[in-house]
């Protein structure tokens, strides 16, 4: 299926902001719902936000709303991250991530993701 990396991670304070972008490589996810995720240590994988294949319809955490955007280039197959105002509780490790079957709705829940990258760091300073 398609392969999935994650870029753009690094340490910023509090306050900050970061770029994280996720390219697709062997396959095309122009058709499919595209997610970002992020799980901290000891702590399970949660949503972040998602975004449909035509970019009209977006979803976030109600912890990132407000401060992250989600946003799709589908000509070079690439989704993004904007993340503004981080804050500690932001540091996890965040992971791109496409749905099993396209046209999918961004309500879906994560056992409906199928593709995941390997995943980008994000630390947030005091």
């Amino acid at each position: 299926q398609v392969q999935l990396v994650e870029s753009g991670g690094g340490l910023v304070q509090a306050g900050g902001s970061l770029r994280l972008s996720c390219a697709a490589s062997g396959r095309s996810f122009s058709n499919y719902v595209m997610g970002w995720f992020r799980q901290a240590p000891g702590k399970e994988r949660e949503f972040v936000a998602a975004i449909t294949w035509s970019g009209r319809s977006t979803s976030y955490a109600d912890s990132v709303k407000g401060r992250f955007t989600i946003s799709r280039d589908n000509a070079k197959n690439t989704v993004y991250l904007q993340m503004n105002s981080l804050k500690p509780e932001d540091t996890a490790l965040y992971y791109c991530a496409c749905q099993r079957i396209p046209y999918g709705l961004v309500s879906a829940g994560i056992r409906e993701f199928g593709s995941w990258g390997q995943g980008t760091q994000v630390t947030v300073s005091s």
